[in-house]
């Protein structure tokens, strides 16, 4: 047996990829679909030293990583769509105090309790626009579990890099689903590690001021430093403020960060867009039925192409526009009412060439559904 080879889940696949990442400390809730990150977690980060705990909660959940990683700690908690609903105001505070944080939800059916064991990706705005006021996020997402383990490193880079939650949105096909994954060899994808400040103790620390090139390195809480950490608009020394100069900075600042590095934040693959007349754009797990439909299509001749979006937030507007920029179709397949087909509206010139193929049920989106839609396109000459 080679045991660079797995057959696992891709809620285990996850797993591994944040122990790859060094994740040090978990918290959560048990919810399905999401379930067996904190089983496999409850194994697995123990061998490696780490600390497990099981909160009452999910406001509880977030709120330990965020105390944590205050510490110095990398942390992750996982969810699904009700839990990350109680989840909010803890991601706006982290989102406030600049709080690396990596929290995965497994999207299932909702509203409400909706339907625990069915997949959907319906929590594509509620990742966006879930915490209340002005801010960015980032969200990724996989389709397969090779993709799952690198996508789950990178978003532990980027909370990091950017000091700031980063969401990991599957779904529940995704998440059960079994398939092979081939472990990566340590140092073969790149860790990005905690940016320490180098201000000696006793030497006035500024843990919110920004280096020339954007990061703010931190300081163990507890440690050598004493600073003030705050929901509240601060300033540079973390201390609250209402000046409206202040204010406007550090919302600027927030929100900057990663609008300003979406190039740099994006993750995609392309199959076939070079010569295609029809684009499918995708995700998560709709994104492998449309690939089977490029693929099989391709193969009679049709020119048909996809591209499959690996970061949801920041949305890669200038991406989607380029890539789409001499397609006569462009169909987006998703698993909701229409979260991405918005977005995709307003990234290319012509917003009317744009449909949407989705399916709702809680059933899984399949090619056949995909390709319904293709000839309805086609038999109305859109």
């Amino acid at each position: 047996m080679n045991p660079k080879i797995h057959f696992l889940q891709g809620n285990e696949a996850c797993v591994e990829a944040a122990l790859y990442a060094g994740v040090q400390f978990y918290a959560g809730y048990p919810i399905t679909p999401s379930t067996e990150i904190a089983e496999h977690m409850a194994y697995r980060l123990p061998q490696k030293g780490g600390k497990f705990i099981q909160m009452e909660d999910e406001i509880a959940s977030i709120c330990a990583i965020i105390g944590a990683s205050l510490t110095g700690h990398k942390v992750m908690t996982a969810t699904s769509g009700p839990g990350f609903s109680l989840m909010q105001e803890g991601l706006g505070y982290a989102i406030m105090a600049e709080i690396p944080c990596v929290i995965v939800n497994v999207q299932r059916g909702g509203p409400s309790t909706g339907l625990p064991t069915g997949p959907s990706q319906g929590d594509i705005y509620q990742a966006r626009w879930g915490t209340h006021g002005d801010h960015a996020i980032i969200a990724l997402t996989a389709s397969n579990h090779q993709d799952i383990f690198e996508i789950t490193v990178q978003a532990f880079n980027m909370a990091e890099t950017y000091r700031t939650p980063v969401i990991l949105l599957f779904d529940e096909v995704i998440g059960h689903m079994r398939e092979r994954l081939i472990m990566p060899e340590e140092g073969e994808i790149p860790v990005v590690d905690r940016l320490r400040t180098s201000v000696k103790a006793g030497v006035d620390y500024h843990p919110y001021l920004p280096r020339e090139d954007g990061r703010l390195p931190m300081s163990d809480f507890g440690g050598e430093h004493r600073y003030n950490v705050t929901g509240l608009f601060h300033d540079m020394w973390g201390f609250p403020s209402d000046n409206p100069a202040v204010v406007h900075g550090l919302l600027r600042h927030l929100v900057d960060k990663i609008r300003n590095n979406v190039q740099a934040i994006t993750r995609y693959k392309e199959y076939h867009l070079e010569d295609a007349q029809t684009i499918l754009i995708s995700y998560g797990c709709s994104a492998r039925s449309a690939l089977h439909v490029v693929q099989n299509r391709r193969a009679r001749g049709e020119r048909l192409g996809l591209l499959e979006l690996q970061s949801l937030w920041p949305f890669p507007y200038s991406l989607v526009e380029e890539k789409c920029a001499e397609a006569r179709h462009i169909v987006v397949v998703e698993m909701n009412m229409g979260q991405v087909v918005r977005a995709v509206k307003r990234a290319v010139y012509n917003p009317e060439r744009v449909v949407l193929a989705n399916r709702i049920d809680g059933s899984f989106i399949t090619p056949t559904d995909i390709k319904n839609i293709l000839r309805l396109i086609q038999g109305k000459g859109v």
